[in-house]
């Protein structure tokens, strides 16, 4: 429930945030940017520290990790210290949610580990549905601060219970691919800096150039290495089997375009909408509620009908919701957005769990590590590609609006194109000069609201493709014949002298 009120929380509050830290447009969206990237370059790596070193080991580890950056992001007097502290936190994150993820599939089989997952999707669906709104009210109450205060007090929580879960590893694990984790964490960081240095600076620039080249060389690099190296932390193999292509792709066609919708309605409800915080969040529930309450029903709804039916019906409804969302507009009320952000939100809760559980089925339970970390690490990229491409589009697209709708604004364009996308319409208006303020305003609103309309049909196009992928491609026989499979593994690893319950010595 944590982790996703650090990605929901951070973006009602950025805001406050940057205008108390007197931050730039670019080092705002670092702090998104910095915890998405690390997130997911660090999940595989986490995944194979837990299976080696222990399953809850780990997530002890990445809760601490997880708290103390969460306190310095609530003392921090500089947004560069609340960068450098997101970028940290990510790491710890990611070892809480893959360590998480396996703890869940060694503990449970067949339909006791589908209802398992349902409760985890709808833990991270109750996560996102509380974090715009408690957002909202700790801003309007508080201070941005408080947002990420109530991460530490949570975290203390979890920790204190975390500590009596039985200890879980793969006895035949090997050694951390430090290396494939290198080249990873590389290319992800330098495409994330590409996103904001292209509208930034322009993308034919030098920085936005070669931040693309080292990406893609990095991610070359990554290949090679793990095709060479003995126990690779990706397995390329398993992309030979396109139902394990689909599955752990499906977080590109169900939570892309959710967290695009998180991180970017709340400042276009607040910058050109005119909403507070508390408003701006209260906006999103028809969104956020269903993918809190779906999921818990959801697993059970998959464990009697095609899972590939499953995920591509969710796709379609997202496909549908996208392109309904086409009629917003700034001074949209409650009841327009409630019908297509609620159906937006019912398909990726009916996706939320049932994603997770297919994803650790395709594998031998004691290799749950390695596929929840691939898994997450397709979730997490998405989401990171997501928030920085997103606002890279959005910011684009919007400036040139601004430069054939208005061009005496030309001197102002880029500006407010930048603080119109994070939600800091008024702070650009102050360098326009009040003659022109309200024109300004109009033509900004007018810009980043056809700039939405246009992310809303790629999205609808994305989630439509994955909805015709899904269907056509997955084959449900191949997770009977994992769960079939399943107990013949554990027989043979205790035989190995292992198994995937085993207690920990050392109380850790």
């Amino acid at each position: 429930m944590t982790l996703p009120l650090t990605v929901t929380g951070p973006a009602v509050a950025l805001s406050d945030m940057a205008a108390d830290l007197g931050s730039s447009v670019a080092a705002a969206q670092w702090v998104q940017n910095a915890y998405g990237v690390t997130f997911a370059a660090c999940l595989l790596a986490a995944g194979g520290l837990a299976d080696r070193f222990g399953r809850r080991r780990v997530l002890l580890t990445g809760l601490a990790l997880f708290c103390l950056m969460s306190l310095v992001c609530t003392v921090a007097t500089s947004m560069l210290l609340v960068d450098v502290a997101r970028a940290v936190q990510g790491v710890g994150a990611a070892g809480v949610l893959t360590s998480g993820a396996a703890i869940l599939a060694a503990s449970f089989q067949g339909p006791a580990r589908a209802q398992a997952f349902g409760v985890l999707g709808g833990s991270f669906g109750c996560g996102l549905a509380l974090g715009p709104l408690t957002a909202g009210a700790l801003v309007s109450a508080g201070s941005w601060r408080a947002v990420f205060a109530i991460n530490v007090v949570v975290g203390i929580v979890v920790l204190a219970l975390a500590r009596f879960i039985p200890e879980s590893r793969n006895p035949v694990a090997s050694r951390v691919d430090w290396g494939g984790a290198a080249t990873f964490s590389g290319s992800l960081g330098l495409l994330a800096l590409m996103f904001v240095e292209g509208p930034a600076r322009g993308w034919l620039t030098p920085a936005a150039l070669g931040s693309l080249a080292g990406a893609v060389a990095l991610m070359v690099a990554f290949v090679l290495v793990e095709l060479r190296v003995e126990h690779p932390m990706f397995d390329l193999s398993l992309f030979r089997r396109p139902t394990f292509i689909v599955v752990v792709c499906q977080p590109f066609t169900i939570t892309f375009g959710f967290v695009v919708l998180l991180v970017y309605l709340p400042p276009y409800f607040q910058g050109v909408g005119g909403h507070s915080a508390t408003e701006a969040g209260a906006l999103l529930l028809p969104l956020t509620v269903p993918v809190f309450l779906v999921p818990l029903v959801a697993g059970r709804i998959a464990a009697r009908i095609p899972l590939r039916v499953m995920l591509a019906a969710s796709s379609a409804l997202i496909a549908v919701g996208s392109l309904w969302l086409m009629t917003l507009q700034p001074d949209a009320s409650w009841t327009n957005l409630a019908g297509p952000l609620l159906v937006f939100g019912v398909g990726v809760g009916s996706a939320f769990g049932v994603m997770d559980n297919a994803a650790v089925s395709v594998a031998p339970v004691e290799r749950a590590g390695m596929a929840s970390g691939i898994f997450n690490t397709m979730r997490i990229t998405g989401e990171s590609v997501a928030i920085a491409g997103a606002a890279a589009l959005l910011a684009s697209l919007t400036l040139r609006d601004l430069d054939d709708r208005a061009p005496s604004l030309s001197g102002n364009a880029r500006d407010l194109a930048g603080e119109a996308t994070q939600g800091r319409i008024d702070g650009a208006l102050d360098s326009v000069p009040a003659g022109q303020r309200q024109y300004a305003l109009d033509a900004a609103a007018h810009g980043l609201t056809s700039a939405m309309h246009t992310a809303f049909l790629l999205l609808a196009g994305l989630a439509l493709l994955g909805a015709i992928t899904t269907y056509a491609v997955i084959r449900d026989r191949e997770f009977d014949d994992a769960a079939e499979t399943a107990p013949e593994t554990a027989e043979a690893a205790a035989a190995a002298g292992g198994g995937t319950a085993e207690p920990d010595p050392a109380g850790a």
